[in-house]
């Protein structure tokens, strides 16, 4: 039975490298970054808040389309909304798929840590553009925020696993992941 592994959690915490070690080692899995998305997308980068709704509609649509093909789809998304997640779970049930949502969680400190590195680097990947687009609507106090409504969120799905990854590298948060399945 397919999968859809939904990897939840603040920016900077380790998702999209986990997604792409995972759809590395599992063939045919697709690695469906909606921050790879966004920018496929006219205007995203000005109307970023608009656009994301959009771009979790069309990652909900090539989720089912790969499930339904037999394969898995590892999702490395931000979600503090139940309506945020319901078309992934959706997309799932319909494709006759497992749906598995894993959050990745850190201590404030840490994840802001790794979010200042990352957003530190110079390069013109998607993740670094929205980067900006974070340190451009308040950075770390922004990066706060969330990280308080990923708590909240919490409460609300005590069905998902939660991986604290602080002290972990990206293999071990990956074999952690890996682990959460069984």
């Amino acid at each position: 039975m397919p999968r859809l592994i939904h990897l939840n959690g603040p920016s900077g915490i380790g998702k999209s490298t986990v997604a792409r070690l995972y759809a590395d080692r599992h063939p045919g899995a697709l690695d469906l970054d909606t921050d790879q998305l966004l920018p496929l997308i006219g205007g995203w980068r000005t109307g970023f808040w608009a656009t994301l709704p959009v771009g979790r509609r069309l990652a909900v649509a090539m989720a089912e389309t790969h499930l339904r093909a037999g394969h898995d789809v590892v999702l490395p998304q931000l979600a503090t909304a139940l309506d945020e997640v319901e078309g992934f779970e959706a997309a799932a049930r319909a494709s006759g798929a497992e749906y598995r949502e894993i959050v990745l969680t850190a201590p404030k400190q840490h994840a802001f840590d790794r979010y200042s590195t990352r957003a530190s680097t110079v390069d013109s990947s998607p993740h670094h553009q929205i980067d900006d687009i974070l340190a451009e609507n308040g950075g770390l106090r922004l990066l706060d925020r969330i990280h308080d409504h990923v708590a909240g969120y919490l409460a609300l799905r005590p069905e998902c696993t939660v991986l604290d990854t602080e002290g972990l590298d990206p293999e071990q948060t990956y074999a952690a992941v890996i682990l959460a399945f069984s």
